[in-house]
């Protein structure tokens, strides 16, 4: 990497010797995928590791180096969320001792660390930063030093910000320098789609199944999205954020993609149109068979596939607060049809600490808690990560925690019937 002056005065240990180590390992991640510079992060950051597993020893002594050199990131910056949750996911005894004293017995210290460096406040925790309520919205065109997948692809694709797929430690050493390598997403031919998705279903698909179909298909590459406007529209409106939400982290979790464009919609794809298609782009159809076919591909992991579920997750990456709204009126709809006053699954609805500050005000609220329904801020895959929670058959509409995990997936309808009907 060619750097400046000031670049390679700090790599010399002018701003002092932890701030030159986190400009060595920036430029040395930057030589590996042939950045030649370095360009400057105009937004708050989000980072992506939130739990305090006691095995990660070296995170620790890092953050407390970080500490005591006195580094901070200049903007406040929004955290993933929290591991566990007592109060609205209650658990067993044995589980219970396995997250406080063995998976993350370090939560509390972690969370210390972070509010010393920059945290933006106790309810930074979310994997959704980018939603209202939450706040951490960057503009079009801003460069970011994010992890978190779901995060990355939405700030990219729906917002047009500027983002690589950072892991963990990377995208904090990013925000204290104030400066990530450019190469990849952050330069323009980084974001040129190689894959154009023909859209031709008769209806409007399940985000989560068609961003699946679309992620296992292109894997890293940038996909170009025609015939999606017909069912969404041209808008951003809230309830096309919340599809393309979802969407998106399934393309990220099914595959890797950081990007995609949606003819007509997204902002780059508005701009540029079919000037962001690569001469060279693959074809991939996608019609009602090809979703099934990927839909019936789904492998249930459960040791009894015929076991009854006993809880059930919904909200990953977390719930907006229309959905919120959504789910409420569906569940009571349901529940009335089924002859039900509560839902006969356990059931968690997941949504950002300040989304769920703010849906705690309304009907809706009062509503599902009477249905007997949770709402926790929690991360169901740090929940489920166990030989404890990840052995009971436990239900999803995330194709995201589906994947890393061994919940089982089905389509809203179909968890809508099984939670409140108990089929």
């Amino acid at each position: 990497m060619k750097l400046t002056k000031e670049e390679q005065q700090i790599l010399q240990g002018s701003e002092g010797q932890t701030k030159a180590k986190i400009m060595q390992t920036l430029v040395e991640f930057g030589d590996l995928f042939g950045a030649e510079e370095f360009v400057k992060v105009t937004a708050p950051s989000h980072f992506v590791t939130s739990f305090g597993i006691g095995l990660l020893k070296p995170v620790y002594r890092i953050m407390d180096e970080i500490i005591s050199s006195g580094l901070k990131t200049p903007y406040p910056f929004t955290m993933d969320p929290r591991p566990i949750d007592y109060k609205n996911v209650k658990c067993g005894l044995l589980n219970k001792l396995i997250f406080s004293k063995i998976m993350y017995s370090k939560q509390s210290l972690y969370e210390e660390q972070l509010a010393k460096v920059g945290l933006k406040d106790k309810n930074a925790f979310t994997c959704t930063c980018y939603l209202n309520e939450v706040g951490n919205i960057p503009k079009k065109g801003d460069i970011l030093s994010w992890a978190e997948s779901s995060a990355v692809v939405f700030a990219n694709s729906v917002l047009g910000a500027r983002c690589n797929r950072n892991s963990g430690m990377l995208d904090l050493f990013g925000a204290i320098l104030g400066k990530v390598p450019k190469f990849g997403l952050l330069t323009d031919e980084g974001r040129e789609a190689n894959w154009i998705i023909e859209l031709k279903t008769t209806k409007l698909p399940e985000a989560q199944i068609l961003g699946s179909a679309i992620g296992m298909k292109v894997m890293e590459d940038v996909p170009y999205v025609k015939g999606l406007d017909k069912f969404l529209g041209t808008e951003l409106t809230d309830d096309v954020v919340s599809y393309l939400k979802d969407f998106g982290a399934a393309t990220a979790s099914n595959g890797a993609v950081g990007l995609y464009h949606i003819e007509n919609l997204t902002p780059e794809a508005k701009e540029l149109k079919e000037k962001l298609i690569n001469k060279d782009a693959k074809i991939y159809v996608i019609d009602d068979a090809e979703l099934d076919r990927v839909y019936q591909s789904y492998p249930v992991m459960w040791k009894n596939k015929d076991s009854k579920p006993s809880l059930c997750f919904i909200g990953c990456p977390h719930l907006s607060y229309n959905q919120l709204v959504s789910w409420a009126n569906k569940i009571g709809q349901q529940l009335s049809q089924s002859g039900n006053k509560k839902v006969k699954v356990r059931t968690i609805m997941t949504s950002a600490p300040d989304v769920v500050e703010k849906f705690s005000k309304t009907p809706e609220y009062t509503k599902l808690k009477s249905f007997g329904v949770n709402i926790s801020s929690i991360c169901p895959l740090m929940y489920t990560n166990n030989p404890i929670a990840g052995s009971k058959p436990i239900i999803t509409n995330s194709n995201k925690l589906r994947t890393y995990s061994k919940a089982r997936y089905y389509k809203d309808d179909d968890i809508l019937k099984i939670i409140c009907g108990g089929k």
